[in-house]
């Protein structure tokens, strides 16, 4: 389940976040992150875990230039993308990032194929067919092309939504509770995907997570609490990850 590919993990820095603070203007005036320093690199597989409310959607919404820092520095690739404006911050996005949510965000009136390539052609890129249907091969989708999404099962959705990432050959892959709305053995196959995307084609792979046993296909557990990151696991199992949840929610 670790990364065993010939591209060497830990070369290259494609996601870090130096002292980056957001703080929400709802009244309470809730500090999601706090100070946050970390960084994902290639051909690794991250799992960000902590108690609800600790920052941990905050802290990919910032990394993937989905939200803005407070203050701090967000680079992608090695450009700083946290002072990039509209649209030059949503190119550099598509071109460099995949995404894959719980809620599978498909686009219901297109086939699997039209969604997989969808990230392609709003960059205003040619395609590369070939690739993907490899990718659409690899998740398993073959024969479904034309399907739409309402006709596959939240397993077979998921598998598009990763097909598409993949597709656009994007240097990270943020996953926010991929495997939070399947069952137990779909769950698994997905996990499996995004382990062969690191291990086979370099990806980096930051996924958010409440489940160890989900964590524990990963490389690294970074933990937050309270918008800080107060802890980290390398070669996690499912009982050491548990372990260090436990002891992160009692702080």
């Amino acid at each position: 389940m670790r990364n065993t590919s010939g591209n060497p993990a830990g070369d290259v820095r494609v996601v870090e976040l130096v002292d980056v603070t957001r703080t929400y203007p709802d009244g309470a005036g809730v500090r999601a992150l706090d100070g946050v320093t970390v960084a994902f690199e290639r051909g690794t597989f991250s799992a960000v875990m902590g108690p609800s409310g600790s920052g941990k959607s905050t802290l990919l919404h910032c990394a993937a230039g989905l939200d803005r820092p407070d203050s701090g520095r967000v680079t992608l690739a090695g450009r700083e993308i946290g002072t990039l404006r509209e649209p030059k911050l949503t190119e550099e996005r598509r071109r460099r990032v995949g995404f894959v949510f719980q809620s599978y965000n498909l686009l219901d009136a297109l086939s699997v194929w039209h969604n997989v390539l969808l990230p392609q052609r709003l960059v205003g890129a040619r395609p590369d067919k070939r690739w993907a249907r490899e990718v659409i091969a690899r998740v398993g989708l073959s024969g479904r092309e034309n399907d739409r999404p309402g006709q596959l099962s939240g397993g077979q959705r998921q598998r598009v939504a990763l097909a598409r990432a993949l597709a656009a050959r994007p240097e990270v892959i943020f996953a926010d509770e991929p495997t939070g709305a399947l069952d137990l053995s779909t769950g698994r196959e997905v996990l499996g995907l995004l382990r062969e995307a690191v291990d086979s084609l370099g990806t980096a792979v930051v996924m958010v997570t409440h489940d160890p046993a989900a964590a524990a296909w990963a490389d690294r557990v970074v933990f937050l609490a309270d918008g800080r990151m107060v802890d980290e696991l390398v070669d996690p199992t499912a009982e050491k990850v548990a372990e260090r949840m436990t002891a992160v929610s009692v702080r």
